[in-house]
This record gives structure tokens, sequence and C-alpha cells, in this order.
């Protein structure tokens, strides 16, 4: 149920506001890998979970360039 909302508020945004999110997605995956990689990262689930946000936002861009 979580996802379905997720969902909804990003196609809500315009595309502006999608590539400002896939930005700071990024750079919490980023942020997530590094902290994994020194071995301060205690929920390793939460990298799975932004992997799959990103793939959302850039689905969804693909979706609205396309229309």
């Amino acid at each position: 149920m979580k996802t379905k909302v997720f969902v909804t508020e990003l196609r809500d945004k315009s595309t502006q506001d999608l590539q400002v999110e896939l930005v700071n997605a990024k750079k919490e995956l980023f942020n997530l890998r590094f902290q994994n990689a020194t071995n301060q990262l205690d929920n390793t689930a939460r990298i799975k979970d932004v992997r799959k946000n990103i793939a959302r936002i850039q689905t969804i861009i693909t979706q609205k360039q396309a229309v």
C-alpha cells in the first residue's frame, strides 16, 4: 500500500520535480553504499528500497516524456 501512495505522489509531480527527486534518491543511495562499506549501516534493506524508488522515478519520467 505504501508503494501505491508513493507512485501516486510521483505521478502528480512535474518532470522537473521528478528530476530533483531522482538526484536526491541517487545521493541517498551513494551515502547508503558508503555507510555499508564502512560497516555503519544498520538496515541494509534500505539500499534495495532506494534502488527500487530510483527505478520508479525513472519509469515515471520516461512515461511523461512519451506522452
